[in-house]
């Protein structure tokens, strides 16, 4: 008895797009008189292609602003409590 390996080149998913997107893609499908399975492919691929050349992440910048700190009782280390001293005013 022997036994196969199939390898899939391809799968199935379903994703959400928002509609104009969509409809842009379509268009442009259309135009190129491909499918809109190429369109997308070709866009991720690319995509893909530059993040890999991207040297490193993204980072966030700090900022600092001049005023007098936390008050209190509040700490950098206790987030949610900083984000529910935030919030409070605001139904969070």
């Amino acid at each position: 008895m022997r036994s196969a390996v199939i390898w899939a080149t391809h799968m199935k998913t379903t994703i959400d797009i928002a509609d104009p997107l969509l409809r842009r893609a379509k268009q442009l499908a259309a135009r190129r008189n491909t499918t809109l399975k190429a369109v997308i492919e070709e866009a991720l691929r690319r995509v893909l292609q530059e993040g890999a050349r991207s040297p490193r992440p993204q980072t966030l910048r700090t900022h600092t602003f001049r005023g007098r700190g936390l008050q209190p009782g509040l700490s950098w280390d206790d987030w949610n409590r900083l984000r529910a001293f935030a919030y409070e005013e605001h139904g969070g």
